[in-house]
Formats: C-alpha cells, structure tokens, sequence
C-alpha cells in the first residue's frame, strides 16, 4: 500500500488567537446508518437510495415524454417492465463477474438469488432495462428511440442518488489520497483493503462518479436544444459519457470488484463496449436520420383522447373521436384516417417515419 496516508488537520484562527482544528476528509457515516427496523423488516439506506433514484428518473423522464406529446404517466406502462428486468440482470451480471464469489467447493447456491445480501451492476442494469423498454414502448406504442432519449439525462440523474448508497455502505473508493476530499473507511468495514493502516484516506469514487453523472445529465439536455435531434442521440451520448467516466474511475478503485479478464476488471471492458456502443449509435443515426421524429408513436398508434381520460360525456367522446381522424404534421399539412400526410408524394397519407 506504500506510506500510510493520515487525515492532515487544518487550523484557522478565529477572534482572540482560539486555534479551530478541521481534519481535511469525509468522515465515514456510522455503521448503524447503513441500515434501519421497521419491526421485522431490515431496511437498507443503500435501497432507498435507489427506490429514490428511480422515482426521480420516473418524474423526469414523465415530464419529458409529455413536452414531446406523449400522454401523462406512460412512463409508468414502460417502467413496470424496464425496472424489474433490470434488476434481475443486474443480479446476474454481477454474479457472473464474480464467478469466484458465488460458485466454490460445497457454496450455497441459492446466495445467487440473494439480492437482499447486497451484489448488483449497473451494467446489467441497463442491460435488462433496455429489454423492459423496449417490450415496454411495443405495448404502449411509443417510439423506442423517444423514450430512450427521454429517458438518458434522467438516468444519470437517478445514478448520481443511488451512488449515495455506497456512501452509507462504505463502498466503492480508489486509491489512497491525502487530498483534502479524502474519504475515510472504518478499518472494520468490510471493504477496508487488507493491510492498509487505519486512519488511511481514499479516493472518493462515489462522490466523483454522482459529480461526473449530474454533469453528463446537464450536458445532454443543453445539447439536445442546438444539436441533438432525436433517434437515439441522447442515449448514445449517455452511453459515451457514462462509459468514458465509469472506465477512469474503476481504473483507480481498489475496493473489491469483478472478475479481471486479461487483468482488466470486467468493469471496465464493459466501459469500453458502452463507449463503442453509443459511438457507433451516435454515427449510425446522424447518417440514417437527418430530420427529427415525427411523431413519439409507433404508425398506427396514438394518444388516448383527452376528452376520455376526463371522463366527459358520450358526446364529448364522440366529438373527440371524429377529429382523432384528421392529424397535421409540423406543416399544418391534414390527411385523413390518422395518417401524417407524406410531403414528398402529393395526396398520400402514409404513418410517422418508424
């Protein structure tokens, strides 16, 4: 570990020559903070972390979806399939990148499904809630590029709150520091490297990582109002963003992690998939799509009807349901049957580009 790294105190005199002495680091919360009774049930600060992440996602990315036309709360159609999935694979994905951990000479097999005991990836993550967008915006006929550009700044938001939780669980630092933001680790924390003195300061990857994800969510929705238009861009600069971020800082940690194929952590091979992914997304779509979406449906499907969902009258949805059969494009051009008229063929009513 080298030479044992000690908090450096600060002195700053006040009115009289009283000497006030501040040691230069975060202070460790106390263990006890990590979790908490509600009668039988043990509830960990690390969960409400991310149940409040995920909230937060939810809201912003409803507030979103409704400034590009989609009905209110749809959100919650897509989030009941992306949430779940996500946090199956996240299971699997850790487990499979510490192989190690889980699979030995007489282990206990059901400590995979142990999600209680702690052991997700935020890799799997968005892995498995992908997969939940994606059958999510098929059933509720949303355009799966609109919710996921909807939904990128958002998600960086919800990850800067869940990083709290590694706060409170001791978790996720780097290498020893002597900067004045250095992290402290009780010795008896689970995660205190193995030889290291006690008083020993880290570098604080959680608290980077929340910094470096509020600014990737400010940054995506700056350039979504001069550059990006649509068809996925904001999710692949999310992809490139968080990729670049999450890959230097697991370069630096030395809490436990992952399986090192190659001796690279699986970390950060998969930080470099994310940035290839979301580059070549980036490029494909700038070629393929010049011009924004139409529409946030799918062809063929539309919003509720406004007058429905306040529960007017019979003749208020009748109303309603004989001008769902006229639709404008951005033009003021009008085609019958719900169809955007198509500018390049005069007369031809034809669905929202796909």
């Amino acid at each position: 570990m080298g030479t044992p790294l000690r908090k450096v105190p600060s002195r700053s005199r006040v009115g009289g020559g009283t000497v006030i002495v501040a040691p230069l680091s975060i202070p460790s919360p106390d263990p006890s903070w990590a979790s908490f009774q509600i009668g039988p049930l043990t509830v960990h600060v690390y969960a409400l972390c991310i149940i409040a992440g995920i909230i937060t996602a939810v809201l912003i990315t409803d507030r979103r979806l409704r400034a590009r036309g989609v009905a209110a709360w749809t959100v919650i159609d897509v989030a009941l399939w992306a949430v779940p999935l996500g946090i199956v694979v996240a299971r699997f994905y850790h487990v499979f990148t510490h192989v190690t951990d889980y699979f030995y000479p007489d282990a206990n097999l059901w400590n995979v499904f142990a999600i209680w005991d702690g052991g997700n990836a935020i890799y799997g993550a968005l892995l498995g809630g992908a997969l939940g967008v994606y059958i999510g915006c098929r059933r509720a006929g949303l355009r799966f590029w609109v919710f996921a550009d909807a939904l990128a700044p958002a998600l960086l938001v919800a990850q800067a709150i869940g990083r709290l939780g590694n706060y409170f669980n001791q978790e996720l630092f780097g290498l020893p520091t002597t900067l004045p933001w250095g992290l402290e680790i009780l010795p008896t924390a689970p995660m205190f490297p193995d030889g290291a003195p006690a008083g020993t300061l880290f570098h604080p990857l959680f608290l980077y990582e929340l910094i470096w994800n509020l600014l990737g969510a400010a940054l995506i929705v700056a350039l979504e109002r001069r550059f990006v238009r649509g068809w996925g861009r904001s999710l692949a600069l999310y992809l490139v963003w968080y990729g670049l971020g999450r890959s230097g800082l697991e370069a630096i940690r030395i809490d436990p992690t992952s399986d090192a194929p190659l001796g690279i952590p699986a970390n950060i091979w998969a930080s470099f998939a994310v940035v290839l992914v979301g580059i070549g997304l980036l490029v494909i779509q700038s070629i393929r799509h010049s011009d924004p979406e139409l529409s946030p449906y799918r062809p063929g499907r539309t919003p509720p009807p406004a007058d429905s969902a306040a529960g007017e009258d019979s003749s208020g949805d009748d109303h309603a349901r004989e001008q769902s059969h006229e639709h404008t494009d951005g033009t003021g051009a009008v085609s019958p049957r719900g169809g955007v008229s198509d500018p390049g063929v005069p007369g031809r009513g034809r669905s929202p580009v796909s």
